[in-house]
């Protein structure tokens, strides 16, 4: 996994430096405080991954910041992330809120899973100058892409619809044979509180050094939610999501850019 991973963040990193080279050199540094910011703006792009166990998270984020101080210190603003998460042996659990606090929690287990979302969200850096410290949240988008999988169904009350081949439908529990059900990407990403979001999310905190005017390396921790839906709901539950979470540490480099 780690070498696919670079295999994809490599190349990105040479376009980047190749497409951005010339306009960055115009971010001179005017002052300890300004580092990477021009005019009470500072924009650029991450392209990075976290890897953690049996999951990679390959993504490239643009983000754009304006000032709230005279000294460019404080900076907030917004995000674009496209992330890709690969994953094998993962357990997902009940995802909705009303039933992740009962007795009784669901599981699906997967062999191995692959998905990809767009999602926009917000950021807040603490300028320091060459270093930078920041956090920031997904707020809302889609996961795009992301194949069908054949999942382990845990569920000591479960029940769902199953058509016979004589097209009579029926209540069945998921036991035996029935144990092995297709899921899918939750395909909207929403951030609210708690177990109450949604699909695929990050949420990040992370240090930032600039090595030079035109690329930092940006170290982190990111909280990574993602979604599997079954297409068989629980009737007795009432759900078809299933959610697993993981924490990783988080490595990338940052190009930085003057913001449109």
């Amino acid at each position: 996994m780690i070498l696919a991973c670079a295999r994809w963040i490599l190349p990105l990193s040479v376009v980047l430096l190749t497409f951005l080279g010339e306009p960055v050199k115009c971010q001179t540094i005017v002052e300890r405080k300004g580092f990477a910011v021009r005019g009470g703006l500072s924009g650029g792009f991450d392209v990075g991954a976290g890897v953690g166990g049996n999951t990679v998270n390959p993504n490239l984020t643009y983000y754009e910041l304006k000032s709230l101080t005279r000294s460019n210190t404080v900076l907030v603003g917004w995000t674009a992330r496209l992330s890709a998460f690969y994953g094998q042996n993962l357990s997902y659990y009940t995802a909705p809120a009303r039933l992740t606090h009962v007795d009784a929690i669901d599981t699906v287990s997967f062999s191995r899973l692959a998905q990809t979302s767009l999602n926009l969200g917000v950021r807040a850096e603490w300028n320091l100058g060459r270093l930078q410290l920041g956090a920031s949240v997904d707020l809302l988008g889609f996961t795009f892409l992301g194949r069908s999988r054949i999942g382990q169904v845990s569920s000591s009350t479960g029940l769902f619809i199953q058509t016979d081949s004589l097209g009579q439908s029926q209540q069945s529990p998921f036991q035996g044979p029935a144990i092995f059900q297709q899921a899918s990407p939750t395909r909207l990403n929403v951030k609210l509180w708690g177990d109450h979001e949604r699909g695929m999310l990050t949420t990040e905190v992370y240090a930032r050094i600039y090595l030079g005017s035109t690329v930092a390396l940006k170290l982190g921790y990111q909280w990574l939610s993602t979604e599997m839906t079954l297409k068989n709901r629980d009737l007795v539950a009432d759900n078809a999501r299933f959610r697993n979470r993981v924490s990783l540490p988080y490595l990338a480099l940052t190009f930085p850019i003057t913001p449109w």
